[in-house]
């Protein structure tokens, strides 16, 4: 036999693990708050454009052919620009402590909606360092010139704004959906335990869980009724035939 469960169960039982529930919820709340604010280290984001095309000579004739051809290298673009042969060139540069992979695993390249226009992202610690690994790529990029493009163009240069905000950690999104996770956890862990606990409290779990018929129920009298109902009794007790005599 199918067990069903009301929605008056359901509410009791969320009411009954409510302690519960805000518990888990304002630890997980917490806990987001505290690794974002102070524990995740702050990442800085610069970025640069370049515009690679044909040369200003050819440009008077357009072929349609020639700008599509050029869409078809930008995936060429991308990789060679992540690429040791571009970021090993960067990293002696600027003489840095890490290696091609290290620093391409900082780097976003991406094309503005299937355009000639490429940018190339950087995220770092250091907004500055950021910045400067930016244009550094479109520098030496634009130099190697690795797939002889006719025509390599820097269109803007990465930099660093006053007051410029992190991209990442995001507290306020961070502690939304540690909010929604902890209270679907809360909620989950409340029923959890609801369905695991099998003590008998009242009839209703005789019935279910012991799946045995109910004959009588004795009810509970709380003390001070008892005391009461012993009161009413006294008083309605008949006198003895000496108490009438003195009386």
């Amino acid at each position: 036999m199918e067990e069903t469960i009301s929605l008056k169960e359901l509410f009791g039982t969320l009411k009954k693990r409510i302690l519960l529930i805000l518990a888990i919820t304002l630890t997980a709340v917490m806990v987001s708050g505290i690794v974002s604010f102070f524990v995740l280290t702050p990442i800085y984001q610069a970025s640069t454009q370049i515009l690679i095309n044909k040369s200003n000579s050819d440009q008077g004739n357009y072929n349609p052919a020639d700008v599509q051809t050029s869409l078809q290298l930008i995936n060429t673009y991308t990789v060679i620009l992540k690429s040791p042969a571009i970021l090993d060139l960067v990293i002696e540069e600027m003489d840095l402590n890490m290696t091609s992979g290290q620093l391409s695993q900082k780097v976003t390249v991406s094309n503005e909606n299937q355009s000639q226009v490429m940018n190339i992202s950087v995220q770092d610690e250091n907004p500055n360092q950021a910045a400067e690994l930016a244009n550094m790529i479109a520098k030496v990029f634009k130099e190697e010139n690795i797939m002889k493009a006719d025509n390599i163009n820097i269109l803007s240069r990465a930099e660093v704004l006053d007051g410029q905000s992190p991209v990442k950690p995001q507290p306020i999104l961070n502690i939304a959906i540690a909010l929604v996770v902890g209270l679907m956890a809360g909620v989950g862990l409340a029923f959890l335990l609801e369905y695991l606990d099998n003590t008998v409290k009242n009839e209703q779990d005789v019935e279910k869980n012991l799946e045995l018929p109910i004959l009588g129920v004795i009810s509970v009298i709380e003390d001070s009724k008892f005391e009461d109902m012993k009161h009413r009794r006294s008083e309605r007790k008949p006198r003895t035939r000496g108490e009438s005599i003195g009386s």
